[in-house]
């Protein structure tokens, strides 16, 4: 039985529409979502919600008292990106419309349905900051780099030498997309075990962090909407919930690991490499317009207050961040220059999932030994 008084905070996310290409969502999607969800509260399913979006991804960030993995939870953002398809998206035939919907009804979970979803449940603490970050043009695999100097890498994380309530380290599940399987590994103990694996995200992907003691820390996105297509649907666009402060990294050691723009896959097509990104929501650099990207990222901070979202701050909205936008800008004119080569496309595994296949097929018979 699962305590009443545990706290969930969910974050589902989907591809419903969007203006001019993979640009940026419609106003009217995030106001037809906002009254869904409003409807939910007022009705006792959800204690508090946020409606927001990055690039062309809309974000529904949730809290509530039901668990993780919850149907009616699930099937209220199910039907939300559904209400927005029909009632804004198609009217106004906005771009890909209805995305990230890869089936006609809910099955009880969005798991294998197209739309992605971060959970994490937990007793809230006397003070609660947490961080949610959201990205687009990317996949879930993004993540992998920055969880790993956050909650292992001391030359990032201070606290991790410092601060007694992080020196036992934290534990993370990695998950294996291609097998549907998940392990568990301790760090620093198992440290090089660890990035072993994470370091091909395309493949392994970082799900969740623990404290030491089992505390939970962080829940990120794992669909990959190729894998569930077996084709190029779209990108992944992944999210990820983290807590801060009191016995966890500080909200600055989270940010820090943004602070080096390094390279994901995704961009254009999901073909391409480019710089992680990390700008504001009402920027306008959060208009996915460069080649459809370069990808970014979005912070949101919020004090929890008894399930309530307090905020969000715009944590990327700061100048200390113009040097890593600069750099990223930098990264993405030189990689651009490589054009359909690699290392600016990605590998021939990756590139399986994508629009090549059918140029390919169409050459396959005109090869002889």
């Amino acid at each position: 039985m699962r305590e009443k008084s545990l706290l969930t905070v969910s974050v589902l996310k989907a591809d419903v529409g969007s203006i001019v290409g993979h640009h940026i969502t419609h106003p009217k999607e995030l106001e037809v979502a906002t009254q869904q969800l409003e409807n939910a509260r007022k009705q006792g399913l959800i204690v508090d919600f946020r409606v927001t979006h990055c690039g062309d991804d809309l974000d529904l960030i949730m809290t509530h008292r039901m668990g993780e993995n919850n149907a009616e939870i699930h099937r209220l953002a199910w039907e939300t990106f559904k209400e927005v398809t029909e009632k804004v998206s198609k009217p106004l035939k906005l771009y890909a419309a209805g995305q990230d919907l890869l089936v006609e009804s809910f099955s009880g979970n969005v798991k294998g349905m197209g739309p992605g979803a971060a959970e994490l449940e937990f007793e809230e603490r006397t003070s609660d900051p947490l961080i949610i970050l959201l990205a687009d043009k990317t996949s879930p695999g993004a993540w992998n780099l920055p969880l790993y100097k956050i909650f292992a890498d001391p030359f990032n994380t201070s606290g991790l030498v410092f601060d007694p309530n992080l020196h036992g380290g934290f534990i993370f599940e990695v998950y294996d997309l291609h097998e549907d399987a998940s392990v568990k590994l301790k760090c620093p103990e198992e440290l090089y075990d660890l990035l072993a694996l994470i370091g091909d995200p395309n493949r392994y992907i970082i799900r969740k962090v623990y404290r030491y003691d089992g505390l939970p820390a962080a829940a990120s996105t794992t669909t990959k909407l190729s894998i569930i297509a077996g084709r190029y649907v779209g990108k992944d666009d992944p999210a990820c919930i983290l807590r801060a402060q009191h016995g966890l990294p500080a909200v600055g050691e989270i940010l820090e690991a943004f602070s080096f723009p390094h390279l994901v896959p995704g961009w254009m097509r999901g073909s391409h490499h480019g710089p992680l990104m990390p700008v504001s929501v009402n920027d306008s650099q959060n208009k996915c317009t460069r080649f459809d990207g370069p990808p970014r990222v979005v912070a949101l901070g919020f004090q929890l207050c008894d399930g309530k979202l307090i905020g969000p701050a715009d944590l990327f909205d700061d100048p200390a961040f113009e040097y890593t936008r600069a750099k990223a800008n930098e990264i993405a004119e030189y990689i651009r220059r490589n054009g359909p080569f690699i290392p600016h496309r990605v590998g021939s595994a990756e590139m399986e999932y994508t629009t090549l296949k059918e140029v390919l097929d169409k050459l396959k018979n005109r090869f002889s030994k």
